[in-house]
Order: C-alpha cells, then sequence, then structure tokens
C-alpha cells in the first residue's frame, strides 16, 4: 500500500480493507471495502481496479451506512495480481490517495 506523506494526522488512513493488502482471493466476484480512521467525502473520493493488464478502470462507489468507508462489487475478475488504487477527501480537507494490492487465485 502506498500513501502520499504530509503533515502528521492530517489525512485519512488506510485501517482495514477487503480484500486485506497482499490476499489471495478467490473470483471472479468480489465485495470491496476500505475503511479510513476518519470521515471522509465520499461524493469526491474515487475507486479504481487495475487488473494484470495494466489498464486502470473506475468503480462505482456504492454507498455505506459509514462515513469513513468506500464500498464497491467488482465482477468477472481474471485470475493473476490486482490493485484497487484509492484517493479520498478527508472532511478535514486534505487528499490521501494509495493502492492495496491482492492477487486473484485460480479455480
Amino acid at each position: 500500500m502506498t500513501l502520499v506523506a504530509g503533515p502528521a494526522g492530517a489525512h485519512a488512513i488506510v485501517v482495514e480493507s477487503m480484500p486485506a493488502a497482499n490476499a489471495t482471493v478467490s473470483g471472479p466476484d468480489l465485495a470491496v471495502r476500505i475503511r479510513f480512521n476518519s470521515r471522509i467525502d465520499v461524493k469526491r473520493s474515487r475507486l479504481q481496479l487495475v487488473p494484470p493488464a495494466g489498464k486502470a478502470r473506475p468503480l462505482e462507489i456504492l454507498p455505506s451506512e459509514r462515513p469513513d468507508e468506500l464500498t464497491a462489487r467488482v465482477a468477472n475478475l481474471a485470475v493473476g495480481a490486482h490493485k484497487l488504487r484509492w484517493q479520498v477527501l478527508a472532511v478535514d480537507g486534505h487528499v490521501t490517495r494509495g493502492d492495496i494490492a491482492f492477487h486473484v487465485a485460480g479455480a
């Protein structure tokens, strides 16, 4: 996972994700959830999937009951290495970005 550095405590930081960083998951469909240490502005946040072929595609961020998480669903995942690329705007106005790498196992 990669974070953009800045003033200490000023950014939303990932505290939990599904899939977890460097996890191996079964496909082809996957529920995605990334939870942060603070509230985020979901409408100004982005989530992308970077598949093994390398061309990022945006994911639709689904409504969540929690003000500190991004959720999405991904269908038809190919076997191989993937990344979730996220960018969030914390309610304090700071932008944080990062990647969460994971692997989809074959049948």
